[in-house]
């Protein structure tokens, strides 16, 4: 009974709000009548005559241009504008000045159908129509429409001449092509109606185009009319069908296309524009389209070669259009349309008709009470809002089509047993297609400029590019006509053919479908269909794993390759990348960043530094602030390269021990000596790697062999030399190599050292961090691996994760440009260290140690902490057992914060070395050098801060007292709360 009397108000309540809706529509609709009634019956014959006329603006022509419109308005009372070239501040000053001087408030139209940047610089472009075809999911397209709808209304736009739904099933056709969705009737269709609503319940008319179809041309309307010799049936069946969806769910405006349709019209040269059997009889009356009508262009060569001006337009009202677009002469037609209305040829009551629909789109768009000035301040940034650029990213990631991908190759899964190269194809060296690529594997990059012709360059790099595995083509500089190849040209063709019987060939289109049909050959495919920075960028990432292929060929490229091809990907949890908001970030918080790694530049804390943050798996902010130096001649770049210091102990060390502990080869809990029967009998026998890796086995901090190395006067012992020799092969700096013995002489001194001193009574040390554990931890690895520590982790995982320049001795594989120089050591080395390992212990032993001696960028550093916070899987390859990461991480002790080699935050004990915001799953490590890496699990993060604070002198300690890494900590937290609040606040 309970539920009854619920469902009963419930009924009631809906009810009364239909009621309340229908009212409140049935009063707008009384007030647009009157309005409308009472504005025509107070214009005169031209008045009324000037409202079908839709006139061509330009905001980029100057002050002639400006006062001729002016006159138009004034003298023949026009009812609108259509803006072409321009920029939108030009547009809204134009606009402001020309509505003033209107009685009736002008309505403005624009093509722009891939958005504002069709017609106007300075603002956005979306993806082409044929690129949104390839979508699957259509309320994207839905989202596209809303947001022009917000731009267009910004720079006061009330009709947007889009969609397109033409059938593009010519891929000769030279007008339409990519500005259609495909040759799918039913995709365009939905797709159509997706873009109409967007934009219509974003009060911006829209408006179908080219009625009753343009796609299946071979010539274009604007040189010429176009023939199409379709019968009535093929029409209704294909080219008419998403014209029909487009009516049956509320299209605004239709534009009628100059066409040549025998089928309707069989009268020589005579367009569908001026075609009453097309206007009237198929459109209004079988079609039952009581919107707005627009004729295309009247300046079009398709009715302009057959008519003066001014005819044009008087048949093309006749014909039964309503708004006449982009008149040649205005006068001419006015006086025209006004005589053979006074000569009854057109009646009285077909004029009202089509004036009336003008003024209730004008009443539906908000023009009734006037026009309201646009504002011209903050219309840039208004019109590029970061949810913009997001949604644009967004729409290319999803039409991004993987064509062919021969025994699955794509995603790339195996990246250290594949040496690759990749070639910007008639694109730019370095282009941020390659870029990213590098951000994924070692790559080499090669490039063959736009105009490029000599064939021995064909030869040298083919010669080149032969000698590695997979080579990944990006084709670059396409056009969008069949009638150039699509801008592909034919020795580019063969040589990529040749190269394909050489090496394994992974193609990038950054350009149109149809060009496929001369690319169909290749084993593996990624079309991208437009060459912007975006698609540049989202390429590698679907290429690698990180984002998943997900769209269709909207047309058929070949028969191999028919509409709806393309192959489905999944994710190998690789990095992505995208922007703050993406992943719950505020954009503006995290610009603050730069304003704190300036301050430490300036301060001279640093000459420079990466800074390198990822949420939840995709890489939202990589910047690169300074030099290399204080000289300012070398910027630091993503590819510069780090002494990470201490970092070395988790990114090394660690992950070795890890390796070993996962594979059950050690227990954390054993006595040390068991691994290193050399301890038995010194006072570290006891010793457990537990206590090791949490550093409270009592060791001593530090001890400076170099000073060992030395006698009283500074003068170098016999274990130095200046120049390379067998017995001296390790090189410490520029003319200084190191004897054999002297990593025997170190791990000595290192089983021979003092330990802390303790009370008796008390059972274990207390915590005190340490190098010297990490000597024995090295040892330990070696001896169970039976191989140095670098081997071991280039092969095992380094060079798997795609690790190019995390590594031991980086000038084994960079040149020292790459590398960020540490200290000026005056005291040891009397050298600038860059390149070799600050650290002087671990430059003794060779560069290789337990405690320092890694390299690496920020990307790459990012990288291996992903991994470990992924809780070691990555790429779609598991390195370490699910959990093990987890139990190191976690905090052994209740008096100790580290967890198993990993530092943890303090909370709310003292001075910590993250972000009093992290959470207690955080873990990560510092660096002496000005270093830091930082997970935390429960925010998703990863944090890397490289610097080389020590250049030139490692006394100055500026970056650690005023607090740079952590402060850059705090606001990416601070980041995350702001957005959070923005949501809350947005949803209250």
């Amino acid at each position: 009974m309970i539920k009854k009397v619920y469902l009963s108000l419930i009924l009631t309540f809906v009810a009364s709000l239909a009621a309340v809706s229908q009212n409140s529509e049935s009063s707008n609709s009384i007030n647009q009548e009157k309005w409308v009634n009472t504005t025509y019956k107070s214009m005169t014959l031209d008045e009324k005559i000037g409202q079908l006329f839709m006139v061509a603006a330009y905001s980029n022509k100057g002050e002639e241009h400006v006062k001729n419109l002016s006159l138009l308005i004034e003298n023949y009372h026009i009812g609108g504008l259509i803006f072409f070239q321009g920029g939108p501040g030009r547009e809204v000053a134009i606009t402001n000045r020309l509505q003033e001087k209107s009685k009736i408030p002008l309505w403005i139209g624009m093509d722009a159908e891939w958005g504002l940047g069709m017609r106007l610089d300075s603002t956005m472009n979306f993806p082409k129509q044929m690129t949104l075809g390839a979508i699957q999911n259509d309320s994207l397209i839905y989202y596209m429409g809303a947001e022009i709808a917000r731009q267009a209304k910004l720079v006061g736009v009330h009709v947007n001449f889009a969609p397109v739904v033409d059938v593009n099933n010519n891929i000769k056709n030279p007008v339409i092509g990519y500005r259609s969705f495909g040759e799918d009737k039913v995709n365009v269709a939905k797709k159509g109606v997706a873009y109409m609503q967007g934009l219509q319940d974003n009060g911006v008319l829209a408006n179908a185009k080219h009625f009753p179809g343009h796609g299946d041309t071979g010539s274009d309307s604007h040189l010429t009319l176009p023939v199409i010799r379709h019968s009535k049936e093929r029409m209704n069946d294909l080219e008419l069908y998403p014209f029909k969806e487009l009516i049956a769910n509320g299209i605004s405006s239709m534009m009628v296309a100059h066409l040549h349709v025998p089928a309707y019209d069989n009268t020589p040269n005579k367009a569908t524009t001026l075609s009453s059997a097309v206007v009237t009889d198929l459109l209004k009356k079988e079609l039952g389209f009581n919107g707005l009508i627009f004729t295309d262009a009247l300046n079009m060569k398709g009715v302009s070669d057959f008519y003066d001006p001014g005819e044009t337009d008087l048949l093309a009202f006749k014909a039964g259009n309503d708004v006449l677009l982009f008149p040649m002469n205005v006068p001419n037609a006015v006086g025209m349309i006004r005589k053979a209305i006074q000569k009854k040829q057109i009646s009285e009551e077909r004029l009202e008709e089509s004036v009336k629909k003008i003024l209730s789109a004008k009443y539906q768009l908000g023009l009734a009470d006037g026009f309201k000035k646009l504002e011209l301040e903050d219309i840039h940034e208004n019109l590029h809002q970061a949810s913009s650029e997001k949604l644009l990213t967004q729409l290319y990631a999803e039409a991004a089509t993987l064509v062919r991908s021969k025994n699955n190759f794509v995603p790339i899964k195996i990246i250290d047993t594949t040496n690759f190269a990749s070639l910007s194809l008639r694109g730019e060296l370095n282009s941020t297609f390659q870029q990213y690529l590098s951000k994924y594997a070692p790559f080499t990059h090669y490039n063959l400029g736009k105009n490029e012709k000599d064939p021995a360059i064909f030869t040298r790099l083919m010669d080149q590019l032969s000698q590695y595995e997979t080579v990944v083509v990006g084709i670059h500089d396409m056009g969008n006509y069949a009638s150039r190849r699509f801008g592909l040209r034919e020795d580019d063709i063969l040589f990529l053919q040749k190269l394909a019987e050489e090496t394994n060939v992974v193609l990038s289109v950054f350009g149109n479908a149809y060009s496929l049909s001369y690319l169909s050959d290749f084993e593996h495919i990624l079309l991208m269909y437009e060459d912007t920075p975006e698609t540049q960028k989202i390429a590698p990432q679907i290429l690698f794993g990180a984002l998943p292929a997900k769209g269709k060929l909207p047309v058929s490229a070949s028969k191999n390759l028919p509409v709806g091809t393309g192959i489905l990907t999944k994710t190998l949890n690789r990095f992505g990348f995208t922007d703050p908001s993406e992943v719950g970030m505020d954009a503006s918080v995290l610009s603050k960043i730069d304003l704190i790694a300036q301050e430490a530049i300036n301060n001279k804390a640093t000459p420079g530094c990466q800074v390198l943050i990822a949420k939840d798996g995709q890489v939202v902010f990589q910047k690169n602030y300074g030099h290399l130096s204080y000289n300012r001649q070398e910027e630091v770049t993503d590819e510069t390269i780090y002494d990470l210091a201490s970092i070395t102990k988790v990114a090394a060390t660690l992950q070795s021990i890890m390796f070993l502990y996962d594979r059950g080869m050690i227990d954390l809990d054993k006595k040390i000596s068991a691994y290193l029967p050399e301890l038995k009998k010194s006072n570290k026998k006891n010793m457990t790697l537990r206590d090791i890796l949490t550093h409270q086995a009592g060791l001593l901090p530090y001890i400076p062999f170099w000073m060992r190395t030395s006698d009283f006067f500074g003068t170098k012992s016999p274990l130095y030399q200046t120049e390379f020799d067998p017995l001296y092969p390790n090189q410490l700096a520029s003319g200084l190599y190191g004897h054999t013995m002297l990593s025997d002489s170190i791990w000595q001194w290192v089983v021979d050292s003092d330990l802390l001193s303790k009370p008796k009574w008390q059972k274990n040390y207390e915590y005190r961090y340490s190098d010297m554990g990490y000597y024995i931890m090295q040892k330990i690895c070696e001896r169970l691996t039976n191989v140095s520590q670098d081997e071991f982790l280039q092969e095992n995982l380094y060079q798997p994760l795609g690790l190019s320049t995390l590594g031991y001795l980086p000038l084994c594989n960079f040149s020292a440009e790459r590398i960020a120089p540490t200290e000026n050591d005056r005291l040891f080395r009397n050298d600038l260290i860059r390149g070799w390992v600050h650290d002087q212990g671990a430059a003794m032993v060779g560069g290789v140690a337990g405690h320092a001696g890694l390299f690496s960028n920020a990307m790459d550093l990012a990288i291996l902490m992903q991994m470990n916070l992924w809780d070691g899987k990555y790429g779609g390859t598991r390195y370490f057992s699910k959990g093990t990461v987890p139990y190191f991480t976690k905090k052994q002790f209740s008096d100790n914060r580290r967890g198993l080699g990993w530092d943890k935050p303090v909370g709310n004990e003292g001075p910590s070395p993250t972000s009093h915001y992290a959470s207690p799953l955080a873990f990560g490590h510092t660096g002496f050098t000005g270093t830091a890496a930082w997970a935390d699990p429960e925010f998703g993060l990863i944090y890397i801060f490289l610097s080389n604070r020590v250049y030139p002198d490692a006394e100055n300690r500026k970056l650690i007292s005023t607090n740079v890494r952590t402060r850059i900590m705090d606001t990416i937290y601070e980041s995350i709360f702001e957005f959070e609040k923005q949501q809350v606040h947005y949803i209250n």
